[in-house]
């Protein structure tokens, strides 16, 4: 049974269902949101984050790959529970997946997702016998990707590099909400006129028809809106088009965010998330500012997407009052959302963190 909430129209969008539900909640939640996620007694943990630390992992902002490498085992391992390497990946995927390494390629190889973890992922999985050519690196768009120095990886390890706009829109597999915006070039009904046109966001080709497995890696970035560019905010942008529309406040990416990730053909396929929390970059949002940016050396490995992007919204107001930052209030409502739907854990008193130094 899925984790996720069931869809409840043909078209999987419940968009009508799910829809006054988030708003009427949005509407009680927002004044006491930020005190209910950081205070209250200790209950027993529903999710789990397991962080993988060494001080040496980067040296002057950039990452040493041994040494990744060595903090995504150890700490896939301690949570998988299993013995051996190969054992913990075979634990999430097997040899005949297709499996999509999803990264956010925006902001650059320093601070998007570092092509070293996308790399140490790759690595592993190869090593538990998953064949190169089945193993995709991707994100939305190509030229992204290339100019974050992730096309490198396909000539080191013969694995796939690909940019979900480059594969087209899925027509059959869409989420559907009243809300209308721009269409741009790359979109599916981009140019078409008449009713209807601009109210759905569809799913790319790459996700919905080749992609069987997802593991979603995502760098300890900060979103204005969404509070952080992490595992929901990164993987629904990067795979459906028309989401000009969502991005303009907050209050509609606490929506649609959570709706997004939903789609069986999107959040069901998430086997492992991972924030690349090698290096916490607390302004800048899609621009690379290491000037801005605090070194944590950390990954931190997670089933449970929200339960990581909360850590992660707390660790980057953590940041920034440390520096004496602007004050960004958090986007908590999406995350509240995102458990309203059963995709994982916002109450920061139910999560067990374990550190592995």
């Amino acid at each position: 049974m899925s984790r996720n909430a069931p869809a409840p129209t043909s078209h999987r969008t419940g968009a009508a269902f799910i829809g006054g539900l988030l708003l009427l909640t949005l509407l009680t939640v927002t004044s006491f949101a930020a005190e209910r996620f950081s205070t209250g007694e200790s209950k027993t943990p529903r999710a789990r984050v397991v962080i993988a630390q060494d001080p040496r992992a980067t040296e002057a902002f950039r990452p040493n790959l041994e040494r990744v490498q060595a903090m995504l085992d150890r700490s896939l391992r301690s949570l998988t529970g299993q013995f051996t390497q190969k054992e913990a990946w075979l634990s999430l995927v097997s040899t005949q997946d297709i499996i999509g390494i999803k990264v956010y390629s925006l902001p650059g190889p320093n601070s998007g997702t570092r092509p070293a973890v996308a790399e140490a992922v790759a690595r592993g999985l190869i090593a538990a016998g998953i064949p190169a050519r089945q193993i995709i690196v991707w994100d939305k768009s190509e030229a992204d990707l290339r100019q974050a120095e992730f096309f490198q990886l396909a000539d080191t390890l013969g694995i796939r590099v690909e940019g979900a706009e480059t594969a087209g829109y899925d027509p059959s597999d869409f989420y559907d909400t009243p809300l209308l915006g721009n269409l741009g070039w790359g979109d599916l009904e981009f140019g078409r006129t008449g009713e209807g046109i601009g109210r759905k966001s569809f799913v790319s080709k790459l996700v919905s028809h080749e992609i069987t497995k997802i593991i979603n890696v995502s760098p300890l970035l900060n979103h204005n809106l969404a509070g952080v560019s992490g595992n929901l905010y990164g993987l629904t942008m990067g795979s459906v088009d028309n989401t000009l529309r969502f991005e303009a406040e907050a209050l509609r990416l606490a929506k649609s965010i959570p709706e997004l990730y939903a789609l069986p053909s999107i959040g069901d396929k998430v086997v492992l998330s991972i924030t690349d929390a090698l290096i916490c970059q607390y302004e800048g949002a899609q621009r690379g500012l290491l000037h801005y940016s605090t070194v944590l050396n950390q990954l931190r490995l997670s089933r449970d997407p929200v339960a990581l992007d909360m850590l992660s919204v707390k660790e980057l107001d953590r940041q920034r009052r440390a520096a004496h930052a602007p004050y960004i209030r958090p986007n908590f409502d999406l995350y509240y959302n995102a458990s309203l739907l059963e995709l994982g854990v916002s109450d920061l008193t139910h999560i067990q963190v374990d550190l592995l130094k």
